[in-house]
């Protein structure tokens, strides 16, 4: 098949309460220390189908979660996202039981955040880490430098991939951009080509991560491992065992800093690939179960 060339212009822990999302107490489960070990085989490479479930959460843990795909089920576009009502008041308990190490490291923009999950405004990292959220409300945000010269350019561009491509969607976060096309599988090839252009006409300044049915250009040193690094080096994260939770593969940078300093990785979802995560959960269900204290699925 002939390939097409897309042109572009351009790149001592205390037990704390914690309840479930239809706002029920659940008991803390005691760990022993064979329960924190968790059920991972020792002899499976760390390959999907090898993962086991993962060992009872600890509110000595400092606990990262990732949102769409693992707290949230994924919709058609980020706008069209379900929030269960009593999420909101799941993760305040959350904070409370971690004594407010718990944070949120999303893709979306720290607003999109607080938009979904209000009256909740804690510790969080939006577009894989170029905004972060301290839980004291300060702000350390990354300056996306010489990127922005370059996320104009590709802003341009996409406007007109996607007004050749009826069903793809532009997600504009500012410090970053996103092409979306789950409601038109049949553009996904020609996306990735542009985003090879995009990226190598950038130089080194931008890189393109793949996500479930979506493109993002973020400005090269945006990372979610880079920002749960950024909060294990503050207080009340540091010093605590990292977890962090998410699904997609702009998570496995999250699941390699987790697993560099020893702490437990969950990968959400279906056997679909490879992962640096140590352990894994069904589905967002599960997460929930699991986050509540429930046993894992």
């Amino acid at each position: 098949m002939r390939r097409r060339t897309v042109k572009t212009p351009f790149g001592k822990s205390k037990q704390m309460p914690v309840f479930d999302i239809a706002g029920r107490a659940v008991a803390k489960p005691q760990v022993c220390g064979a329960q924190e070990t968790g059920s991972k085989s020792d002899n499976l490479p760390n390959k999907e189908a090898g993962l086991g479930r993962p060992p009872p959460l600890n509110p000595s843990h400092a606990l990262f979660v990732d949102v769409d795909g693992t707290l949230l089920d994924i919709a058609i576009h980020p706008g069209a996202v379900r929030v269960p009502p009593n999420l909101p008041g799941f993760l305040q308990s959350l904070e409370v039981r971690h004594g407010g190490a718990f944070a949120l490291v999303s893709g979306r923009p720290i607003a999109s955040l607080d938009q979904l999950f209000r009256p909740w405004r804690g510790a969080a990292a939006g577009v894989h880490g170029g905004e972060r959220r301290r839980r004291d409300g300060s702000r350390a945000d990354l300056d996306p430098g010489i990127a922005a010269a370059a996320l104009d350019r590709i802003r341009a561009a996409a406007i007109d991939l996607a007004a050749s491509n009826p069903g793809l969607r532009i997600e504009d976060k500012g410090r970053s951009v996103a092409l979306h096309y789950r409601s038109a599988p049949a553009a996904g090839p020609r996306v990735e080509r542009f985003a090879a252009q995009a990226v190598a006409e950038a130089g080194a300044v931008l890189r393109a991560i793949a996500g479930k049915m979506a493109i993002e250009f973020v400005p090269r040193g945006y990372g979610k491992g880079g920002a749960i690094a950024a909060f294990l080096a503050e207080p009340p994260f540091h010093g605590r065992r990292p977890v962090f939770l998410g699904d997609d593969v702009t998570d496995e940078e999250g699941f390699a800093e987790v697993a560099r300093r020893g702490g437990i990785s969950i990968k959400v979802g279906p056997p679909d690939r490879p992962t640096a995560a140590a352990y894994r959960l069904s589905d967002v269900s599960a997460v929930h179960a699991w986050l509540a204290g429930q046993p894992a699925g």
